[in-house]
């Protein structure tokens, strides 16, 4: 019998720009035979059409309040600022619809943990985009840890370079830049990439953090205006994670000339290193090297081919489509095997501790 397919609604869908439409979009259209996108829902009904008319999406709601309502919508994605991911997500889990909302969740961690016991009561699958967990390089690193490649871990090093928050922006990335927002280089590129470091290694003991800033103002570049700048460009943290390991985090502004991802995973038997093009282990290919035992130096450690099929070949699209897949599985088997809001409030806390550790230091 023929599985009826999870009809979806998109809240923050624009053609050109945003993230939607760059890898929701096309994961949603690389599993057609599980998902039928029905509708989307934007700050205004004539972006709304424009979105749905260059899109080809059935319907153009009126506004993100009619699409929650709407009786032919199972599940809504929210993929809007962060600040505006409160109030659609709760009133999505009110109405009885199932949610996958981009990472960050909430606003800070208060709002994360009302949205969690608002899933939990309502027994809906609550999904958060943290798509790092379910990359397959990711997956294959956790095998090996697993399975004592390295053997004990002693110790872990990740350094990464955030793209944005330097001394410059667009008008429309701008918001990034002011830490009342909660879109920061901490809850961003490495509150995505902790998630994948976590799992793989197991959650923190304890951590002291710094967090500072090189540039206080920020120029936009399509008009020149000289803005405030309050997210920080250099995110510092050394702890202990609950395995014993030791663990030193960099985090900066920009991109830089050198290794823009490079996470390093030392034990007593053998070494690994993963190495990406940008600090956002979520959307970025990423290289496995390894040695062990006697070896000296290094070698490639080849992800299996079959971890990659029937997945597109565009990291950002492929992660998502992995995210998705376990969504639609929980959604038919009532299983938690997407990353839940519960998983956010865990992730959250760890941001916290970092955020509340860096205030004592400065």
């Amino acid at each position: 019998m023929k599985t009826e397919k999870i009809k979806v609604g998109i809240i923050g869908l624009n053609p050109y720009s945003q993230w939607a439409s760059k890898s929701h979009l096309p994961a949603l259209r690389h599993l057609s035979d599980t998902f039928e996108i029905i509708g989307v829902a934007n700050s205004t009904h004539e972006s709304s059409v424009k979105a749905a008319d260059e899109l080809q999406i059935p319907i153009a709601y009126e506004n993100p309040a009619a699409l929650i309502a709407s009786d032919d919508i199972d599940l809504v994605v929210i993929t809007v600022k962060v600040p505006y991911h409160y109030d659609f997500v709760k009133a999505a889990l009110e109405a009885g619809k199932h949610v996958y909302c981009e990472h960050p969740l909430g606003n800070g961690l208060t709002e994360t943990k009302q949205l969690a016991a608002i899933a939990a009561r309502e027994n809906l699958v609550a999904a958060v985009g943290t798509q790092m967990v379910a990359s397959p390089e990711v997956i294959y690193l956790e095998h090996l840890i697993r399975n004592g490649y390295v053997g004990t871990v002693l110790s872990t090093t990740l350094i990464g370079s955030g793209g944005p928050w330097s001394d410059e922006a667009t008008a429309a990335d701008y918001y990034l830049y002011d830490k009342a927002n909660g879109a920061t280089m901490l809850t961003i590129p490495l509150g995505h990439t902790l998630a994948g470091v976590t799992k793989v290694l197991g959650g923190f003991d304890s951590l002291k953090a710094k967090m500072i800033s090189n540039f206080t103002t920020v120029k936009l570049t399509d008009s020149g205006e000289i803005k405030p700048k309050t997210s920080e460009d250099q995110i510092m943290v050394i702890g202990r994670l609950k395995n014993g390991a030791a663990i030193s985090i960099h985090y900066r502004g920009g991109v830089s000339r050198g290794t823009n991802l490079l996470w390093e995973i030392n034990g007593t038997e053998g070494d690994i290193q993963v190495t990406g093009p940008l600090g956002h282990g979520q959307f970025v290919p990423l290289t496995i090297r390894g040695a062990q035992g006697k070896e000296r130096e290094l070698q490639t450690l080849p992800i299996p081919n079959e971890m990659y099929e029937g997945l597109p070949d565009n990291p950002v699209v492929r992660n998502v489509v992995q995210i998705y897949k376990r969504v639609a599985a929980d959604i038919r088997n009532k299983t938690k095997t997407a990353p839940a809001f519960e998983d956010a409030v865990v992730l959250g806390y760890l941001l916290n501790d970092i955020e509340q550790s860096a205030k004592k230091l400065t």
